[in-house]
Order: C-alpha cells, then structure tokens, then sequence
C-alpha cells in the first residue's frame, strides 16, 4: 500500500467514522421500551412518515452497485447501460398498485414480510417458504455487491497489496456495519441515509457540472465516447456498444427494463422499507415521489461517457481489467484530492445503507419464515428478534466470503440472476393482493418452473470471462430475440401456475384457509388494532376470498 492516496483515504475515514457514529446513535431515535420485537428492530417501530421513507427507500433501491455499475455498464457498452433509468418509470405504477395494499394487510396483520403474507393468504407455509428462501437467495449476492463497491474505491485510492493488508479495510467496514445493525436494527440506516442522499446528491450534482468543463466540454465527451464505443472489441470482433440502442439491442433494452421493474419493489429489502411506513398514505406519495431519483440515475449514467472520453481513465480501467472501477478512476482524476475523498466516501456510505437493510431483510425472512414457521412456532417476539440479529451477523459474513472468494465478474452476474429468481415471486405475492385465484399448489409449480428455467438458461450462457452465468439475457423461445431471461421465466411461471390452477378447480381440491378479508387490503392505521399475538400465522374464522 505504497501508492495510498493520504487526503483521499482521510477523507473517506473521516466520514465512515461520523456515519458509524450516526448508526449507533440511531439506537435511540424514537425508541420504544424496547427493541426485542420485529416491528422495533426490523422494521423500525412501523412510523416512519413520509420524508424518513423517501430518504429510507431512496437509500435502500439506489445503492453503491447502482452508482457504479450503471455508468461502468455505459462505459463498456454505451446505451445499453441506460436500461436502468426508464424502469423506474415503470416500476413506480407498480408500486403504486401494490404497496399500499401490501402495506395494509401487513399493518392489519402485522407482517414482517411478504413471505408472511403469502402463508397467510393461501394457508401454506410450504409456497411462504418458497418465497423466504428465494428471497434470502437473491439477497446474498446482492449484499456481497455492496462491499464491491467499498473495494472498488479502496482500490482506487491505493489500498492494494496481498492477503491481510488487501482486505482488512474490507473487513473493518463489515464489522462496523454489522455491529450497528445489530445494535439499532432498520434504524441506523434509516438515519443514515440522510447523510447518502445528501453526499450523493451533492457529488453528482457538481460531477455533472465540473467535469465537462474539463473534458472540453459536452460535444468532445459524446464524440469521444462514439468513437471509442465504434471500436472492435478484441474479445468479440464487433464493436463494443454505441451512443443508441440499435436492431440488435432493442429487445434486450425493453425486457431488461421491464423485467427489473417486476422485481423492484417485491425484493425483500425494498419490502421491509416500505412496510417500515406509518401510513398507507406514505406509500402512495412515495411512489409518486420516488421518480426524483431516476433523474439522478440518469445523470449517473452519463459518467459512463465522460470516463470513455478521459484517456487516464480509459488506460486505467483496461490495465485493471475491470470496468466497474470506470467511475471511480474518473473521480481519482479528475477532482481535487480532497473531493475525490468526499466522493469516495459518498460511494462508500451508499453500500452501507442497502447492505444494512438487506442484511435485516433477509433475517427477518428466516426469522419468520423458517425458524418461527417450522422450527419454534412458539417462539416469543424477543426470541425472535434474537435470532433476527444473529442471522443478520451471519448473512453479512456470508456475504464477504462471497466477495474475497469468487470472481467480482461472477457476483456482478450473479446479482442479475437475483433479479431472475425474484421475479418468480410475483404471482404469488403482487396477484394475491388482488385475487386469491390462482391455487396454492399452481403458484408453487409455477414458482419451482419459473426458477428451473432461469437458472438453467442463465448458467448455459457464457461471455469473454466466464463460462457459466456469463449474461442475464439469452434467447426468447419462439420469438427469436435476445431478452432478459426473467421475464421469459416469468411467462413460463405464469402458464404453469394458470394451468395447474384449472386442474385443481376443475377436481375440487381444496384451497387453504385465507386468514385476510377484503378490508384488510384497504385498512390504514388507526382504523383498528393489528390482529394480535402471532401475525405469522393464519387467523381462524376468516373466509376464503
């Protein structure tokens, strides 16, 4: 580490140790008599109003890897990248169709998760278990690309070298992070969050305007980057991408958008923010609200072409042989060395609210869905809230083997195949909150084809670096075209779920006791008291919908 940037890394110490602070502090911001429950330490009390939300939520969907890996994905191959800014045109009408609904049979019933919505509205813990487990799946790799993004910037500032000295920043970051998550639970970064948003804000706002002034300016940078973009790529023979999405591409543009937009808000962690909420209210103007910040993400992306048309950073990334660190490499040369410290440290703090409300995300769901559900039914609220920290402290460690032991290429990859798995939830958890239709045992075979079917495609595809999960896209039976493979997963999914649904109908199998009634779909708070005692479980008495 003969190479460290001092003013960079004091920088970045500087404002790690002020959000730690701030996490620990968290603790006590509108404390109950205790946090030994998972409406306290999981989901922050239940009342956070609208400007805690948007921050919380904000926080939660645009994490480090957005900040890096969008503009890298432009920086390799242009316009394709800009995929992520018009799904969140599509997906905020989705939230808007189901969060309150969600939000309200979950305030009624006191549900933690959408896993413990699911059993409770089919009556099956096996389908809720499905959900859980996908789930905790999907957020593993996830969690792991946040600490890429850390390492990411550290690299960058020069904190390389081998073994121990590599990695123990690394490892100083988890354990800061898991020991305030442990101690204040969804509110440390729901308060850290301010503190993101703002030093994103505030980066992204002047990289936009500083930048080009030094790159000659906004022609120069559009020209530069087409021409860089033109060029063969030596891995392939063809050029690398292009500054417009062509014939080729437009398949695979509109799927990736769409498709992400199905899994946005139904990953467990986007959940568990929203279920945070003190009214069904909040979830609707945050919906409306939440847009604001597909504006940023498209100013993230356009870094991706100021980072091809700095020649520093072009020669930077190709000695590196990652592209991930396009951004990164842009701000090292770009600022001063003590912005490049606050930008840096922007990026840092952005991978430590996701990682903390995915970490409790996932706990919460084998909490409630596995441990409680199969294991200590009798389990009391603080038991519970135990073993949710503790998961909690298991799955972050999970998460950073995960990132010392395999290829960054593979996590990144493997992230999207997150996105696959999840959106195999969707029937189950979006179409229950409007008809209880489709069967149990459909939703389920749906589910397993659904996950069958991404998976096996999305390890049959390679790219110049790995050959399996090389690639979320891969061709679209039928049709021909190069698509996200989970939305193909998803129509299958569908189908089968359709299917196998009309041959139970049509024999008279059974359904299973819904434990939630019309109002509770509708319900806000004060309208009457949660159902009591165990919210994880089916109430007796509740008709069938």
């Amino acid at each position: 580490m003969t190479d460290v940037n001092g003013v960079e890394l004091t920088v970045f110490v500087l404002f790690f140790a002020a959000v730690t602070a701030v996490g620990f502090a968290a603790a006590r911001w509108r404390r109950a008599e205790t946090l030994m429950h998972l409406d306290e330490w999981g989901l922050g009390g239940r009342n956070f109003g609208t400007f805690v939300t948007w921050f919380l939520l904000g926080g939660d969907l645009y994490s480090a890897y957005t900040f890096v890996a969008v503009p890298s994905a432009v920086f390799a191959g242009g316009a394709m990248g800009f995929w992520a800014v018009p799904y969140g045109a599509i997906a905020y009408p989705i939230v808007f169709l189901i969060g309150p609904r969600l939000w309200s049979v979950a305030h009624r019933h006191g549900y933690v998760t959408a896993a413990d919505f699911v059993r409770g509205r089919y009556g099956s813990r096996t389908l809720g278990l499905a959900v859980a487990l996908t789930g905790i799946l999907a957020m593993m790799p996830y969690i792991a690309l946040q600490l890429v993004g850390i390492q990411a910037v550290l690299t960058v500032m020069g904190v390389t070298g081998s073994g121990w000295a590599r990695d123990l920043p690394l490892f100083a970051a988890f354990a800061l992070l898991a020991a305030y998550t442990f101690t204040s639970g969804l509110r440390a970064p729901a308060l850290i969050s301010f503190v993101k948003d703002a030093m994103i804000y505030l980066v992204i706002i002047v990289a936009i305007v500083y930048i080009p002034t030094r790159l000659g300016g906004w022609d120069r940078i559009f020209d530069t980057a087409g021409t860089a973009l033109a060029r063969p790529n030596p891995a392939t023979g063809r050029p690398s991408g292009s500054l417009v999405t062509t014939d080729m591409t437009h398949w695979a543009y509109g799927t990736l958008a769409l498709g992400s937009s199905l899994a946005l808000f139904i990953y467990p962690h986007t959940v568990t923010g929203a279920l945070a909420a003190g009214r069904r209210d909040v979830i609707r103007r945050n919906a409306a609200l939440l847009p604001a910040y597909s504006l940023l993400l498209g100013l993230l992306a356009l870094l991706g072409y100021m980072a091809l048309a700095h020649p520093g950073v072009v020669a930077a990334v190709k000695e590196a042989k990652n592209p991930q660190l396009a951004v990164p490499e842009l701000f090292d040369q770009v600022f001063p060395d003590w912005f490049a410290g606050v930008a840096f440290a922007a990026i840092g703090v952005g991978a430590l609210v996701p990682a903390a409300i995915m970490s409790i995300a996932a706990s919460n769901l084998f909490t409630r869905n596995v441990y409680t559900a199969f294991l200590r039914p009798d389990a009391t609220p603080a038991e519970e809230t135990r073993v949710s920290r503790l998961v909690s402290l298991l799955v972050k460690v999970g998460a950073l083997v995960f990132v010392l032991g395999f290829d960054k290429s593979l996590a990144i990859n493997l992230q999207l195949l997150g996105g696959i798995w999840v959106v195999q939830t969707f029937p189950a958890i979006a179409v229950g909150l409007y008809t209880r239709w489709l069967d149990r045992w459909g939703l389920l075979a749906g589910w397993a084809a659904g996950m069958a079917y991404g998976t096996i495609t999305a390890y049959g595809t390679s790219s110049p670096t790995q050959e399996h999960f090389g690639s979320p896209l891969a061709a679209i039976p039928v049709v021909g075209h190069t698509g996200y493979i989970a939305l193909t997963a998803f129509a299958l999914n569908i189908a089968v779920a359709v299917a196998v649904t009309a041959v139970l109908r049509a024999l008279r199998v059974p359904a299973g006791e819904d434990a939630t009634s019309e109002d509770d779909y509708t319900a806000d708070a004060g309208d009457r008291p949660p159902a009591p005692e165990d919210p994880g479980r089916p109430l007796a008495g509740r008709p069938v919908a």
